[in-house]
């Protein structure tokens, strides 16, 4: 590639997974011409289960997490088959009279920003989910939420950029102001550089207060009808935010294919990419607490992944608070299939000068004292 043609982009995106993808599309949108630098690791992209759900952990996570599912919905009757998009909502279930009382909650935060759920009692949950186990207490059903298969919806929300959006496979190894070396030695510069390739963001900006947070995932064979909803025990909230040490959770997603997608399980301290049958039984034995039939299907393959987590469980957006040019997109966790949209919209507002749709305060980088200086 000649010197030129390395100077074309407006923007330079690390970064080819689902947040990448969208903040490219995005920002091609806004007009600018946008250059997507990957070195095709298949990241947490390609691992997780693309689910498309509102969270709401704390305000921000909720003010992310609903401008982002509002987005996924405009694009949803755009997107062809592949993507797997699937409006099939959430039911929070709520085992016991506590976790009821958490339900009612939740539904009073939601509900108050207008997003669409109701409560199920136990009968309404029996006959909304039949294969749930007897004896749950009931459910918030979300019904907004739904699923992508997000390797598919990255490489479309890429495509509709037109030659707005160039891809080149090729392996960052610097960022140096307003250029990137690669592996090969060569350059590419732009105006703006922007880091959004997960759990390798720290190779790149070690300062990041980013560490893996290892998943496994499983998935039957086909079996259409067993299951309607996306299926999340309260408790994987928690779960979901464990600072230290081994957790799983129930979750569980009915494909468009008829396959079962079961969840999930947290491990900090390792990177191996390994199956680890232990981590697959624990996980395995919570789901069957919520749907005993489970045990009768045949499962046809496992897999793990590594989140991208930050102290907080927030991402980190905005521009870096000390590299000039550099902006960062990264830090997600098990959220970045659900907020790349949001995560796009806000970083489009921010570099182009425009007016955020929300505050971008409680997602900016400078929260962290650490990546305050050099």
């Amino acid at each position: 590639m000649s010197e030129a043609s390395s100077r074309e982009a407006d923007v330079l995106v690390i970064g080819a997974g689902i947040v990448g993808a969208a903040c490219a599309h995005t920002l091609a949108a806004s007009g600018l011409n946008v250059r997507v630098l990957d070195a095709g690791r298949a990241g947490a992209t390609a691992a997780g289960m693309g689910h498309l759900v509102v969270m709401d952990d704390n305000p921000a996570e909720l003010a992310l997490s609903q401008h982002s599912l509002a987005l996924w919905r405009e694009l949803a009757p755009q997107m062809p088959a592949g993507c797997a998009f699937s409006p099939c909502g959430t039911l929070w279930l709520a085992a016991d009279a506590a976790e009821m009382q958490a339900a009612e909650e939740k539904h009073a935060r939601l509900a108050e920003r207008g997003i669409d759920c109701v409560l199920l009692g136990d009968s309404a949950l029996a006959h909304a989910e039949p294969a749930l186990r007897p004896g749950l207490a009931g459910a918030l059903k979300v019904t907004g939420d739904g699923i992508v298969y997000a390797p598919a919806a990255a490489s479309w929300l890429m495509a509709q950029g037109g030659k707005r959006i160039q891809l080149e496979q090729a392996e960052v190894v610097r960022i140096e102001g307003h250029k990137v070396q690669l592996a090969d030695g060569g350059y590419r510069t732009a105006p703006m550089i922007l880091l959004a390739n997960g759990i390798h963001a720290t190779a790149l900006c070690p300062e990041l207060p980013i560490r893996p947070k290892k998943g496994h995932l499983l998935i039957t064979d086909r079996y259409p009808g067993k299951v309607r909803h996306q299926l999340v025990e309260l408790g994987y909230i928690t779960s979901a935010h464990h600072s230290e040490g081994p957790s799983v959770a129930f979750n569980l997603q009915p494909r468009p294919t008829g396959q079962l997608l079961i969840g999930s399980s947290r491990q900090f301290g390792t990177t191996d990419p390994e199956v680890e049958a232990a981590m697959v039984a624990q996980m395995l034995q919570r789901a069957l607490t919520y749907v005993p039939a489970l045990a009768g299907l045949n499962a046809i393959r496992s897999w793990t992944g590594l989140r991208a987590a930050t102290p907080d469980s927030l991402p980190l957006i905005g521009r870096h608070p000390w590299r000039e040019g550099l902006w960062l997109a990264v830090g997600h966790e098990g959220l970045g299939v659900t907020t790349a949209t949001g995560t796009a919209q806000l970083l489009a507002a921010q570099m182009t000068g425009a007016t955020p749709a929300f505050d971008p305060v409680p997602y900016a980088a400078r929260r962290f004292a650490e990546t305050a200086q050099p």
